[in-house]
Parts: C-alpha cells; sequence; structure tokens
C-alpha cells in the first residue's frame, strides 16, 4: 500500500516553524511497511487544503494529515476532509466530555469555540487526545484511509504512537526493520564509492546514506513477514559494512550520538576529560555534558578567547603567541597540554581557529582551526579547514573535535595494547 503525508499550516509554510511531523511521520510509515511517495505542505487555506486531498485521494492508499483541528476559524482540515468524502459534522458526545473534563482539571473556562473539536465526520473513528484538546480521526472511504491528527508533535507523537501504528500495522502484511550504521570522520562520497557495488545491486535489504556534520549514517533496511525475519536480512549487512568501515563505525545504535560514543570510551576506560575552548565558545563542552552520567568522567571546561586566558589559565607561553598566533598548531598543542596539566585530566581537548566572518587573513582563511589533544601526555594537533557561516564552522569545529578525542584514545590503547609485542 501506499501513503502519503499531508501537514497543514500557514506557519509551517512562512518558515515560523520547523516541520519536525512529516520526517516523524515518514519514518513511521516505512516501519509499517507503507511506501510513502509524497509530502506536501498546505497553508490553513480550503480551497487549497481540498484540492492537495483530492490529488492524494486519487494517488495514494493512506493519507496522514497534520494540524488543522484547533478551535479557531483558520483550522479547517477536519471539515475540508468531510466535505471532500461528502460526510456530515456531528457531535461527538465522548469528545464533548474529554474536553469538558480537560478544562475542568486546569480550572479554565472553554470558549465557544473550542466544542468545534468535537465535531466528527459521520463514520469515524475517534482518536483519544490525552495530551490536547483536539481529537484524531480516522476516516475510511471506498478507497482511501484518512487519518487527521492535531499539529504539535507532543500531540500528535503519542497518539499516533498509542493509537495509529497498531492501525497502519494490520493494513500490510510483513513489517519492514531498520538498522543504523554509524560513522565519523568520513566524507558521504567516500563511503558510498565504498559502497557502491552493494548499493547498485540492492534489492532487499536497501542501503541509504546520511550526511551529518562530521558524520555519515548508513540505514539498513529489509521487509520480512515479521521482525526476526527482517532482522536476519539486515544482519548480513551490517556485518559487511563493519568489515568495511572497522573503526570508523562509532555505534550500530539509532540512538546513540557521537558524544555518547565518545563517553561511553572514557567510562570504559577510566579516563578523566577536560575542555578548552576558543572559537567554539563551550560548544564542545555542551555537548559532552549532554549525555547523562557524564560527570563521573568530565572535570571541568575552560573557555579561553582572549590571548591573556590562553597564558593566564592554559599556561600558552607569549613566545608562542608572539611567533606563530593564537590560531596555530603551537597554539592547541600548548592549550590541550595545559589544560591537562592545571586539571589533571587524562585527556584533554583544545580548540583555536577563525570562524568569522572578519579576521581571516590570506596566510590564515576564515574556517582555519587547530585541534590538539593530548592523552595521558601524548599530543595530537591536526589542521583543519572548514567553510560555511561562522555558525556552521564552529558546528564542524565541535564534531571535529569530538571524533579527534575518539580517534586518540582508540590509538592510545592500541599502542598500549599491541605496542609491545
Amino acid at each position: 500500500m501506499t501513503a502519503e503525508i499531508i501537514c497543514v499550516g500557514t506557519e509551517i509554510l512562512l518558515g515560523n516553524i520547523v516541520n519536525t511531523n512529516a520526517a516523524y511521520l515518514a519514518e513511521k510509515l516505512a516501519a509499517s511497511g507503507l511506501d510513502c511517495y509524497y509530502q506536501t505542505v498546505v497553508g490553513d487555506n480550503a480551497e487549497r487544503l481540498a484540492g492537495v486531498l483530492k490529488c492524494a485521494m486519487e494517488r495514494s492508499d493512506v493519507i496522514l494529515l497534520s494540524g488543522g483541528l484547533g478551535p479557531t476559524e483558520d483550522d479547517l482540515t477536519k471539515e475540508t476532509v468531510a466535505k471532500v468524502c461528502g460526510k456530515k459534522l456531528s457531535v461527538d458526545d465522548h469528545s464533548m466530555e474529554r474536553i469538558a473534563e480537560f478544562f475542568a482539571v486546569r480550572d479554565i473556562q472553554p470558549t465557544e469555540n473550542n466544542w468545534k473539536q468535537a465535531m466528527v465526520p459521520e463514520g469515524a473513528k475517534v482518536l483519544d487526545n490525552d495530551n490536547g484538546t483536539a481529537p484524531g480521526i480516522i476516516l475510511e472511504t471506498e478507497k482511501n484511509r484518512i487519518v487527521l491528527l492535531p499539529g504539535p508533535p507532543a500531540e500528535l507523537i503519542p497518539m499516533f504512537e498509542q493509537q495509529v501504528i497498531s492501525y497502519l500495522d494490520a493494513l500490510t502484511p510483513g513489517v519492514i526493520c531498520s538498522r543504523m550504521v554509524k560513522l565519523c570522520g568520513v566524507s558521504e562520497s567516500q563511503v558510498e564509492d565504498t559502497l557502491k557495488d552493494l548499493i547498485d545491486g540492492q534489492t532487499n535489504p536497501t542501503i541509504a546514506t546520511y550526511a551529518k556534520t562530521g558524520e555519515v549514517h548508513i540505514r539498513v533496511t529489509a521487509s520480512g513477514e515479521n521482525a526476526k525475519a527482517a532482522g536476519k536480512t539486515i544482519k548480513p549487512i551490517v556485518k559487511e559494512l563493519k568489515s568495511r568501515f572497522g573503526g570508523d563505525i562509532y555505534s550500530t545504535r539509532e540512538e546513540t550520538t557521537l558524544e555518547m560514543a565518545v563517553a561511553d570510551l572514557l567510562l570504559a576506560n577510566d579516563l578523566t576529560v577536560t575542555t578548552a575552548e576558543s572559537c567554539t565558545g563551550g560548544m564542545i563542552a555542551a555537548r559532552i555534558i549532554n549525555v547523562p552520567g557524564v560527570s563521573e568522567c568530565y572535570k571541568a571546561g575552560l573557555v579561553t578567547y582572549s590571548n591573556k586566558a590562553k597564558r593566564k589559565f592554559l599556561g600558552v607561553r607569549k613566545s608562542t603567541l608572539d611567533k606563530y598566533g593564537a590560531v596555530s598548531s603551537k597554539t592547541a598543542g600548548e592549550m590541550a597540554k595545559g589544560a591537562a596539566l592545571l586539571l589533571k585530566a587524562d585527556v584533554a581537548v583544545a580548540v583555536t581557529g577563525i570562524a568569522g566572518p572578519d579576521g581571516g587573513t590570506e596566510e590564515k582563511p576564515v574556517g582555519l582551526v587547530y585541534i590538539g589533544c593530548c592523552v595521558k601526555g601524548e599530543l595530537t594537533v591536526k589542521e583543519y579547514h572548514f567553510s560555511g557561516t561562522r555558525s556552521q564552522i564552529r558546528e564542524a569545529t565541535t564534531s571535529a573535535a569530538l571524533i579527534l578525542m575518539r580517534s586518540c584514545i582508540l590509538k592510545y590503547f592500541s599502542k598500549v595494547t599491541f605496542g609491545k609485542k
């Protein structure tokens, strides 16, 4: 069966909010074994929404609509769907009771337009909303299954997971399962070139790559009569990916982030860590501290933006700054060593660079960054050239610092473990 997503809301078209609902719903449709070929965003306009819906009903079996179920005059999704499908709206007593209870519990007096949300197309199934006042709706026609969901993600997601997934799963035989393989320190073009033979010959499972800042994620997706069968099909491909990419893979778990993988590496080896940042201004520390339980290994972070701060707190020599400048390999190395010494940390990572948009020269252009990492006294410094806006350069630097830290820790323990043999 084919599915289609229609997200309703002028605020999405204007860019006032990011359309996260479409990404969420698309992923869930795939997991339910439904092929999603179209996504549309339409504003709060009944005529345009009707046109989009009619088109969707011609080409797709299942249609998910999000947004436009609220109490205001521009919330027109339910009314438009009912009109297009030739259905009358009538009061649903169950929804009326739930809306009244919602306001009573909060000691709020509902306005007259709130009761509009209890109007339901004839023959429709009502989906209770435990996090808001707008109920969802499933409306079946001779050809289509139309699912109406509230726009706020805090309402849409629990409603979908608790009441819609089981409905969609029953529509299709078999399941679709995915496994994510996450790499860092390699480009998407390198990954695709390495996987060209697998991608060209793919049927079931399929392989797709996704580029992120400093990372590439590979999603392996397979269909099967049940989750066990689909997982069995995925397993040999994941094994082949591990063989081809080795240490570039930092996780095969969807929920694991790069900073989580670095933190796990630190904790597993009883290592303490500190950060010394200039151009990133604390972004590396923020990524690391985002990991629960990292207080066991993270000591402190320093933002040493000025030369004076680099000298005072990190012990960067005045002669180094005078001869090589704040943005240099020498300065990054002394920052890393100084941070490790000051806080008695096993691992220290330091960054210094020119994030722009000003401050670059022909010799040292915007985007030039040096990252130093000191692991148990062993120092590594690398030079990077990033491009983009100030924000993009800082984000790229942050990811690169985490990747270098991971690489240096692995290299150190590889040397300790195998170096004497």
